[in-house]
């Protein structure tokens, strides 16, 4: 796990770990210190929206997910399944996702025009095509920067499964935390035993006296004007003592609940037991201690070979889709029963998706013409598809999306302007929503 920077000459990307690492040798709070954060916990999850993407590494085949074309020659093995919505069909493996299809919107008319790997991952997280002269920051990064709360001892955006793009001119403040194996809590995150004890008058003096040598240092090297990245450096530093003294760390623990009850082993089991599915259980508990942005990684879809049984299949962990249907279900039929589903904001892509032509090696390649993303939750109006492509796939038949039209209405659903510019480090405005900027989509709000 790893706090990954945008600007390496601020930071490394080891940088933050270091700092937990320091911090769990002098970090110490009072009990009064522990018990304000904890209180502060029911306040965040209602008054503070939060972000899930669920990133699908590779470049998911909508043909084959949720813009299915049965009986054309474009159209694959599956067939579309029937939901509780009358005219939404998606994949028959996707059961799961089917029941909870009220709380989603499928955008089938996205175009990207970005068909290469690493072009179409920062686009579909930015908004932007690459710059060699600047690095924008992705959406999780923006989300982070103008909604965490300042007193969220957790990291305001935490990656789950591979470092998420990061936080560009933003600086490292807002990089991602990335939790490389959920269920494993974090390295280096508890003080060591004999500076532990919380009991101890002489232990906790030990580790505020520490700190606060270190608060000293950090403190007179921003007033020595050396610039945005000491500032930073000085943040990492604070919210690092915050996560290794607050007992919110234990929402990495995925064998019990944050309150402290034990999870019921039939939850963490509806999830799946793989990385995706326990990272979907981590969201939620994210989520509840008022994260507002969360990345889950599912890698493994660019098959440009035997796709359909890369996508499902007999095996323990199942395919692809049988992973996502299993994690994703679950995660918004968990978010809908707690309450949390209505400040928590979906979104589901891609670099890109894939050929509506199967080649010859029965997969399909790159294809960032036409082709579906979902979101749902927040104030999202779930239930119904926007845009259409054509009979065989090929083109966009309704209501043309942009890249910056599907933030736009991201941002929105999250109570953030769409219009909202951040400076770069020159002084100029950028756009949140890309270079020409987006329109929120109509209906889905």
């Amino acid at each position: 796990m790893m706090w990954t920077p945008a600007i390496p000459e601020q930071m490394s990307r080891r940088h933050f770990l270091q700092h937990v690492a320091g911090f769990s040798l002098m970090a110490g709070a009072s009990q009064q210190f522990l018990q304000n954060i904890l209180a502060a916990a029911p306040s965040l999850k209602r008054e503070h929206k939060s972000l899930i993407i669920f990133w699908m590494g590779g470049g998911p085949s909508h043909m084959d997910t949720w813009d299915l074309k049965p009986g054309q020659p474009t159209g694959g093995e599956f067939r579309p399944m029937k939901t509780k919505v009358p005219g939404v069909e998606i994949c028959e493996h996707m059961p799961k996702i089917a029941e909870q299809i009220d709380s989603l919107a499928i955008i089938r008319s996205l175009v990207s025009n970005e068909a290469d790997h690493g072009r179409g991952t920062y686009k579909m997280h930015t908004a932007y095509a690459p710059n060699p002269a600047i690095e924008f920051p992705s959406i999780g990064s923006v989300v982070c920067h103008l909604i965490t709360p300042k007193d969220l001892a957790l990291p305001g955006f935490i990656s789950i499964s591979r470092p998420a793009e990061g936080p560009g001119f933003l600086g490292m403040a807002y990089a991602p935390f990335t939790v490389q194996n959920p269920g494993t809590p974090p390295q280096n995150i508890n003080p060591p035993r004999e500076l532990a004890n919380e009991k101890s008058f002489e232990a906790r003096m030990r580790l505020q006296n520490r700190y606060g040598v270190f608060r000293l240092v950090e403190q007179n090297f921003v007033n020595e004007d050396r610039g945005e990245a000491a500032k930073a450096h000085q943040e990492v530093y604070a919210k690092a003592f915050d996560l290794t003294t607050s007992k919110l760390k234990n929402v990495f623990d995925l064998t019990r609940e944050n309150d402290g009850r034990p999870i019921d082993p039939k939850v963490r089991e509806a999830y799946g037991n793989n990385p995706f599915g326990q990272g979907c259980l981590l969201a939620r508990k994210l989520v509840e201690v008022g994260v507002p942005a969360i990345e889950i990684s599912l890698g493994g879809w660019d098959n440009h070979n035997n796709i359909f049984n890369a996508l499902h299949n007999n095996s323990a962990q199942g395919g692809l889709v049988d992973r996502l249907d299993r994690g994703m279900g679950t995660l918004i039929r968990e978010l809908k029963e707690r309450g949390l589903l209505q400040h928590t904001v979906l979104l589901w892509m891609g670099e890109f998706g894939r050929t509506p032509r199967i080649n010859q090696n029965n997969g399909r390649d790159h294809w960032a013409r036409c082709w579906s993303v979902v979101i749902g939750g927040g104030p999202i109006k779930g239930g119904q598809v926007y845009g259409a492509t054509t009979e065989d796939g090929m083109d966009i038949k309704d209501k043309p999306c942009t890249v910056g039209d599907l933030f736009a209405t991201v941002y929105q659903a999250l109570g953030i302007a769409p219009e909202t510019q951040l400076r770069d480090p020159l002084g100029r405005p950028r756009k949140i929503t890309g270079e020409r900027g987006g329109k929120v989509l109509e209906g889905l709000l």
